[in-house]
């Protein structure tokens, strides 16, 4: 009977489940923050900024895509469901998938300034003319690594990542076809960094409706999987 229990293979239920209940979760962020940023366009200075954050701590947050930094560690769930889905018949993708996806979520975070922002706004409210123009220009400092090095190369191995799990989706047909077409749409408009300009912008606005409905059928296609046991 040990022998039996101990060469019993583990069950993904719960791991599926906890990614559909998070997948469903990211569509709802999406929408929450493209209805703040049409409502509430974000500014365009740190002035702008440090006003807002001072005014309205949490749209300010927002408006730093604070919820950006949530759906990514969604995204790692999601990532890790992915490659264990994967990775028996199409090991080499999952693999590569999982390591770019996670080494990108890992560079993206320090990027995000919300909080070196919120506190420089803080400071500022509360100091004289000639330390606010320091501060100001340590907003701006801070502000342009928004867009540099790191959220590059997150956004690049996210969109690498993202191909490659779409084309094991392909391959092997572990989950549906429809799923691995619409994440391989997403990754290839996502290989332009949104942090390239117009360009950028019109490519990563583009790449929103097939990742949406990706994370959609994600939702539905892990949610049927942790029935299945």
């Amino acid at each position: 009977m040990e022998r039996t229990e101990s060469m019993t293979p583990p069950t993904w239920s719960p791991l599926y489940r906890t990614t559909a209940w998070l997948c469903a979760l990211m569509v709802g962020l999406i929408v929450v923050q493209v209805g703040v940023f049409v409502a509430w366009p974000p500014p365009t200075t740190v002035e702008g900024f440090y006003e807002l954050l001072i005014a309205n701590p949490l749209l300010g947050l927002v408006s730093l895509d604070l919820l950006y930094v949530v759906q990514n560690t969604i995204l790692a769930v999601i990532y890790v469901a992915l490659f264990v889905r994967m990775r028996a018949e199409s090991p080499t993708l999952s693999v590569l998938g999982l390591t770019w996806g996670l080494l990108g979520i890992a560079a993206y975070y320090p990027s995000n300034p919300a909080f070196e922002l919120l506190a420089l706004s803080r400071e500022r409210a509360t100091s004289g003319p000639d330390v606010s123009a320091s501060l100001v220009a340590a907003g701006e400092a801070v502000l342009a690594g928004y867009t540099g090095t790191s959220f590059s190369v997150y956004y690049v191995l996210s969109a690498v990542a993202l191909v490659l799990f779409a084309i094991a989706i392909l391959r092997t047909r572990r989950l549906s076809a429809a799923t691995g077409w619409w994440g391989l749409a997403a990754g290839a408009l996502m290989i332009v960094p949104s942090s390239a300009g117009a360009v950028g912008t019109a490519f990563a606005l583009a790449s929103l409706a097939p990742w949406t409905v990706f994370v959609v059928l994600l939702a539905l296609r892990f949610r049927a999987l942790s029935k299945q046991g």
